[in-house]
């Protein structure tokens, strides 16, 4: 792939996500991202942080993991990558079956805690898993919806964040969101929604997924450091709800097995819903099943 092909794959696939805060009139509601993300990530460096692997910050048994320790570790760690790649970030299954995991995203915020639930409908009544990940402020403006979600095994509730911030520690935007600023920050976007999400459940949430999808490799080990495991996509769905849902139908029925299929569901008013009603028939019709991230990552 040649550099500038690259370069607009990455404006496409970032610019489309930020619409998870709400639309934006510089979104192009024409694109259709799939492949990889580690295609379109922004890296500030070709070398990622040396000791990034995950045993290096798993967390241990023995206490939970506090904002003192994360600013003592990582409080003076320098980032070399920024987009949505970065050492131990989940793009896709690992199978080659034909297997998709659907994730929505409610991203909460002006704009941003609508419900879809036509789609919510629609996956229940064909019996669709996926995987929810939920914002903190989602939560507060639909504590009713909330709760039945939670109560269903057809759905898993996932991080997706406190304030809905992508995750940086150096203060980096994405598309106009502005980031988080340090190793503190980074740890209050994910432990906010982590203690509120833990308190709901009883358990603690496994995946988290930043606002926009972007972070650097630091925040990356943080959110492995905090017991959870960065999931990206492999398939932008649907634009951060832009997408027309003929645009939503073609992009996730073309999704290959193994894929890793971002969408919304806090905006009712977007083509998600008519999109993925389309879409999940064509699918099964050509032998695929789907699966939460929680039965196919291990």
């Amino acid at each position: 792939m040649t550099p500038s092909r690259r370069a607009v794959l990455a404006a496409l696939a970032g610019g489309a996500l930020a619409g998870c805060a709400g639309p934006q009139s510089t979104v192009d509601r024409s694109a259709s991202v799939t492949g990889s993300p580690s295609t379109t990530a922004a890296t500030a460096s070709g070398t990622s942080t040396p000791g990034a692997s995950p045993s290096a910050t798993a967390p241990t048994a023995s206490r939970a993991v506090t904002r003192a320790d994360i600013v003592a570790r990582y409080g003076h760690a320098v980032p070399h990558t920024w987009g949505f790649d970065a050492p131990a970030v989940v793009h896709a299954l690992p199978t080659a079956r034909r297997v998709i995991a659907l994730t929505f995203d409610a991203c909460g915020g002006p704009g941003g805690s609508g419900y879809d639930r036509a789609l919510i409908d629609f996956l229940r009544r064909r019996e669709i898993p996926a995987t929810l990940f939920i914002n903190s402020r989602w939560i507060d403006a639909n504590p009713a919806i909330f709760r039945r979600l939670a109560a269903e095994p057809l759905f898993e509730i996932a991080n997706h964040g406190t304030r809905h911030r992508p995750l940086s520690v150096t203060g980096r935007s994405a598309y106009g969101i502005p980031g988080t600023r340090s190793a503190a920050e980074v740890y209050d976007e994910i432990s906010g929604n982590q203690t509120k999400l833990t308190r709901l459940l009883g358990t603690p949430p496994r995946f988290f997924r930043s606002g926009t999808a972007y972070c650097d490799d630091v925040a990356a080990r943080i959110v492995t450091a905090l017991g959870e495991r960065f999931v990206s996509f492999s398939v932008n769905g649907d634009g951060g709800a832009t997408f027309t849902p003929e645009q939503v139908r073609t992009t996730v029925a073309a999704a290959p097995g193994g894929s890793i299929v971002i969408c919304h569901m806090n905006h009712p008013h977007g083509g998600t819903a008519r999109g993925i009603t389309a879409a999940v028939p064509q699918l099964l019709a050509t032998g695929h099943s789907f699966t939460r991230l929680s039965d196919a990552l291990h």
